[in-house]
């Protein structure tokens, strides 16, 4: 067993489903936690994490460069994004674990995949913490009474506030969690409501009348081509990026294999209900040249409608949109560096855990990231969300292939009869892996072609690697000592 052996806890003999035999598998950094997350919690994490500033903020932008195509972007990433969560829902319901997929890359692929898939997910959150809180802080601007404060002074109060209720209790991150996805999820129903009443009554919006004309009548699906719709999947596939957020919640759910299947398979019908649907009633009720990147596409509607203070609600729905993808990452960070810690491939005071069964170390180490981007913010605040957010997409795309990874090879001793998979699985394996790899290994290219800062983070691969080799030879020693240590326990 590659890592460090504990005595067996109760999450760890959960049994993977009904009908299965259970891992035999422990992770040391399983124990501890306590299972204070309940199913509405992991609903709404499940929601919030298949919804972020990537549709309420980023659509716009995307809508004026691709037209009304934007909803097939949306689509097709999407499918992969079930693909990523649906194998690790699998996997869950096999073994839950807090460590997740660096628990599973342990398992799978030994020391060095954990090591791997638990700093691209650190480089994923750490650099996503700076663009959060430069988010947060940006559209604060918007209202008059935080107008005359400094940047980094709102970008130091977002990260305050939310690495406090992190470092509190679980509870405290599941219920602002669920209020963060209860504001997101009631905007995007208010105005697909809205959006149907004025397709299907016509209601003139800004002197268009919402219809397929604002369609056909503007060059169609592709009025720029396929090309601009293909370049924007690399974009479009960020605004999925915290997906996998419910396999991690699952160390600190009761029943998970009552809870987790549910919430997993719900994400694709929300996906298609909130992404495509909202895509494609905004493209019904204006011409795509309405739609601009420095604006939400739903307050470009609301304006248009004239209804008085929309453009501010909107600003507060992405807002919490930015400070919930912050609660999430150093959520999810504290537990997986908990994980590698007590495995030795990670500071061992990320593996500290507080009264309250939170890993403290982990999120304070996330956090401190979060005070370089207010660093940023006070240098440069006009260029620090850009200058950070093109390497999260590296950890991203570099965390769902684990992901997928170590689902090939869970698949594989499967069939060699060294484990039974639960009867939650995911469907077409291993052809199902092989193509969302194929796809991952699409988007770099697309990055690529894309030029500008996509091209000069996909140059950066060398030096991610290189980083990632120089640092295993730091900690291989440690990691091989406590596999020592674990072996005598």
């Amino acid at each position: 067993m590659s890592d460090r052996i504990t005595a067996a806890d109760p999450l760890s003999a959960t049994p993977a489903a009904s009908g299965t035999a259970a891992s035999t598998h422990v992770d040391a950094g399983d124990a501890g936690y306590r299972k204070d997350l309940k199913s509405r919690h992991i609903n709404m994490i499940a929601i919030g994490g298949a919804i972020g500033t990537g549709l309420f903020l980023g659509a716009g932008g995307r809508m004026a460069n691709a037209g009304p195509s934007l909803f097939i972007a949306y689509a097709v990433c999407g499918v992969f994004a079930f693909f990523v969560v649906r194998a690790l829902g699998e996997l869950v319901l096999y073994r839950p674990s807090s460590g997740a997929f660096v628990s599973y890359a342990r398992e799978f692929m030994g020391e060095k995949g954990a090591y791997t898939a638990g700093w691209l997910y650190f480089l994923n959150w750490s650099t996503t913490a700076v663009a959060d809180i430069t988010a947060a802080a940006t559209y604060a601007h918007f209202w008059s009474m935080f107008s005359d404060i400094p940047q980094w002074v709102l970008a130091l109060i977002a990260l305050a506030i939310v690495l406090a209720a992190n470092l509190i209790s679980v509870k405290y991150f599941g219920e602002m969690e669920f209020w963060f996805a209860i504001i997101k999820v009631g905007a995007l129903v208010a105005f697909m409501l809205v959006g149907i009443y004025l397709v299907v009554t016509q209601h003139e919006v800004g002197g268009h009348t919402p219809g397929l004309a604002n369609i056909t009548e503007n060059g169609g699906i592709f009025p720029n081509g396929v090309m601009p719709m293909l370049l924007l999947i690399q974009g479009v596939v960020f605004a999925y990026a915290s997906v996998e957020l419910c396999g991690v919640a699952a160390g600190e759910t009761e029943n998970p294999e009552k809870i987790m299947p549910k919430a997993i398979n719900s994400i694709m019908w929300r996906v298609g209900l909130f992404y495509v649907g909202s895509v494609v009633l905004l493209a019904l009720i204006l011409p795509f040249t309405a739609y601009t990147g420095d604006q939400s596409p739903f307050v470009t509607v609301f304006d248009k409608l004239g209804i008085p203070g929309a453009a501010g609600v909107m600003n507060l729905v992405v807002l919490t949109a930015a400070l919930s993808s912050l609660n999430s990452g150093l959520y999810s960070t504290g537990r997986i560096l908990r994980s590698m810690s007590l495995a030795g491939s990670a500071p061992k005071f990320t593996g500290v855990m507080n009264r309250g069964g939170v890993p403290y170390g982990g999120i304070l180490l996330t956090a401190g990231f979060g005070v370089v981007g207010v660093f940023l913010n006070y240098r440069m605040p006009g260029e620090a969300f850009e200058l950070v957010l093109n390497f999260a997409s590296i950890g991203i795309i570099g965390t769902w292939a684990m992901i997928m990874v170590c689902s090939l090879l869970f698949v594989r001793r499967a069939k060699e009869g060294k484990l039974v998979r639960p009867s939650y699985q995911l469907p077409w394996a291993p052809y199902t892996q092989i193509v969302t790899l194929l796809f991952l290994g699409t988007v770099l290219v697309l990055m690529w072609m894309d030029g500008g800062v996509g091209r000069t983070t996909v140059a950066c691969l060398p030096l991610i690697a290189a980083a990632l080799v120089g640092g295993w030879f730091l900690v291989r020693g440690r990691v091989r000592a406590t596999q020592g240590a674990g072996a005598r326990d």
